[in-house]
């Protein structure tokens, strides 16, 4: 064995040690659970190159898969298995079955064969990680819950005495033990795969217990790429207290940030409500575009257009994308292929190694569609908006509603208590002609006016005119003139700051 540094072995699993608080505790046994084809092969093979690595003795034991099928695994990842020892030991859970053997269970027999075998390898390897892969076998040649505890707990204890920091890989087909095995491992992870009706697998992991650290819990979704498992913790915004300078984004129009009271704080979340095509997502690009003038880096994450349509649109309305001091990115996003915890994942990577100042959500519907259950997605988002807040970002949420015109608006979930300030977006009928309102009905950071605006949107960006004072009844989509004058901003002239 080596002279290992820390008390800890580091997983190799990225992500998985923010869970573990730093990987696992040395010399101790733990148990991996998880159905076949959950990823338990792929985070020991991390597990034991990890310990390559740290000039650490690996030893990968294998009751079921042969040496060429883990080295297939391995090159999928572009692994090559070279400095790890790889023990076969194949075990045959009828053998003397036919024999007349009194004296001794054929299945003891066996269990004593497949025991000793993995006992000299360690002895000649002298490893300091250990694969055990899986369970399963030695349950079959257990055939009675006493008799497989019993062997686990002597496994236990020998490592123990061995200094070795032990995985258990266990495939749970079959319940027989299965939480009596959890009460004797140190720790134990959980491993699952969920299958929705569309799109891709979804993998999370959930540290079920390990004695003496203070785990994250809870499920932490995770994905495999090649190159291994890649964990996304599940965020807590508890931890990620950070202070920063205060201040206001304007927008670069003036009547908006009149209608607004100044602008939208940093460390505030906004929310775009409305129904399609009332400009919305590209009101939200138009604050993406004065933040980086100002230099400051902006990321939108597209949920319902290609990101060369919004990088299209855009240029088309007059809103350059490059040339500022500050940098705009723009990142589609697939719901049907990805999980929540990856999603808030690239978030945290935007705003810690990006710098992003401005976060542009386009849509929340299509953040929608990545949540197997609605009350999870309200959860999530409070803990992300709480994140983004106190890391001092202008978080700007697209929210889509049903329908075009008049009362039988729909929101898809109600977030608007979550969101500082909530501005909302109205197409309304005026002289035969299909035109956008929009309010402010919320600010938390200040105030704000409470008139309608018509907010027009053309080749030079967009505009928004005085308030609508003639007319009752815009946001209904039908308003009736009250007043001299048609109370309509000018169509003509650029009014932007």
């Amino acid at each position: 064995m080596t002279e290992l540094q820390g008390s800890v072995a580091s997983s190799g699993v990225q992500g998985l040690d923010e869970i573990l608080e730093g990987g696992f505790p040395r010399e101790r046994l733990f148990l991996i659970q998880g159905d076949p084809g959950v990823g338990k092969t792929t985070l020991a093979l991390q597990f034991l190159l990890e310990g390559r690595r740290n000039g650490e003795a690996s030893l990968y034991i294998t009751l079921a898969e042969t040496r060429p099928e883990l080295e297939a695994v391995a090159r999928s990842h572009g692994w090559t298995l070279d400095g790890v020892e790889v023990f076969e030991q194949r075990v045959d859970p009828v053998l003397g079955l036919d024999e007349d053997n009194t004296l001794f269970h054929p299945a003891e027999v066996e269990m004593a064969e497949t025991t000793r075998a993995i006992i000299a390898e360690v002895e000649r390897v002298k490893p300091d990680r250990v694969v055990i892969d899986s369970l399963s076998e030695l349950r079959l040649l257990a055939q009675s819950g006493l008799r497989y505890r019993r062997q686990i707990l002597a496994l236990k204890q020998y490592f123990t005495g061995q200094h070795a920091t032990v995985l258990l890989l266990d495939d749970r087909t079959s319940q027989v033990g299965d939480q009596q095995l959890q009460s004797v491992a140190h720790g134990v992870l959980s491993m699952d795969q969920l299958a929705p009706l569309y799109g891709g697998d979804r993998r999370r992991l959930r540290a079920v217990k390990m004695r003496g650290v203070a785990i994250k819990g809870g499920f932490h979704d995770f994905r495999i790429h090649r190159g291994g498992i890649r964990v996304y913790p599940r965020l807590v915004a508890a931890d990620h207290h950070t202070p920063f300078e205060p201040g206001t984004l304007e927008s670069g129009s003036a009547e908006l940030d009149l209608l607004l009271g100044g602008g939208l704080a940093y460390g505030s979340s906004s929310l775009f409500l409305g129904p399609p095509g009332c400009g919305k997502s590209v009101l939200g690009m138009q604050y993406a575009v004065e933040a980086a003038r100002l230099g400051k880096n902006a990321i939108l994450f597209a949920f319902d257009e290609a990101r060369h349509v919004a990088l299209t649109r855009a240029k088309g309305l007059g809103l350059e994308l490059d040339g500022h001091p500050g940098e705009i990115s723009v990142q589609q996003i697939d719901p049907a292929e990805m999980a929540p915890g990856e999603f808030v994942s690239l978030a945290r990577t935007a705003v810690e190694e990006q710098d992003a100042r401005v976060v542009v959500v386009d849509s929340l519907n299509g953040y929608m569609n990545a949540m197997p259950q609605e009350q999870f997605l309200v959860l999530q988002l409070h803990e992300l908006l709480t994140y983004l807040g106190q890391r001092g970002v202008v978080t700007i949420l697209i929210v889509a509603q049903h329908g075009v015109v008049g009362g039988s608006m729909n929101t898809p979930v109600d977030v608007s208590y979550l969101a500082d300030t909530v501005l909302l977006f109205r197409h309304f009928e005026s002289g035969g002609r299909l035109r956008k309102a929009l309010s402010v009905l919320k600010k938390r950071t200040g105030g704000h006016e409470s008139t309608i605006r018509e907010l027009m949107i053309g080749p030079v960006g967009i505009r928004v005119g005085p308030a609508l004072v003639n007319f009752h009844g815009v946001l209904s989509g039908i308003p009736q003139y009250v007043a001299g004058g048609d109370g309509l901003a000018a169509e003509t002239g650029d009014r932007r700051a």
